[in-house]
């Protein structure tokens, strides 16, 4: 069963936002993770395709190298001051991940160089066995509230020019 938690917490004056759901290590579980990842990220307000790309890339590579049958695999979004900390937990970890340039025309292979280039930073920290995670991080900024034509901020119905 899907476990879901998505909350805000304020300390220090800095919104701290989270959101978890374990997800079946499976190829339908990959694509889950990114479609609940953007939807979160949409409710946050924050930007959607580099870290919906990053999540794709996490979530397929704990499927595909991580998965150990009838385990799953968590996704875990935080989100402090102006940082979007991705992670992918799974149960497989006597392999790391490591960055590498794949061979000439093969068809994988490429999901860290993807991360690397879309991320801050990003990286792998083993846990209790038989665990790891591997993570990345982007700096993000909320958007600024939108003016409305009234000069109120974050109006829900603005004004639309083309209606009478």
């Amino acid at each position: 069963m899907n476990q879901e938690i998505a909350e805000s917490v304020t300390q220090l004056d800095c919104p701290i936002r989270h959101f978890s759901v374990l997800l079946s290590s499976t190829p339908r579980g990959a694509r889950l993770a990114r479609l609940l990842a953007t939807e979160q990220l949409r409710t946050w307000g924050l930007p959607l395709e580099a870290p919906g790309h990053i999540v794709a890339e996490l979530a397929a590579n704990a499927v595909t190298h991580g998965r150990v049958p009838g385990r799953d695999f968590r996704l875990m979004l935080y989100v402090v001051a102006e940082t979007l900390r991705i992670e992918v937990t799974d149960t497989r970890c006597e392999r790391l991940p490591q960055l590498q340039q794949p061979a000439p025309g093969a068809e994988s292979g490429r999901g860290l160089l993807v991360v690397n280039a879309l991320a801050d930073r990003w990286g792998v920290r083993e846990e209790r066995f038989p665990r790891k995670t591997v993570w990345a991080e982007l700096r993000c900024s909320e958007p600024e509230p939108a003016l409305t034509d009234f000069g109120g901020e974050g109006d829900p119905h603005p004004k639309n020019s083309g209606e009478k």
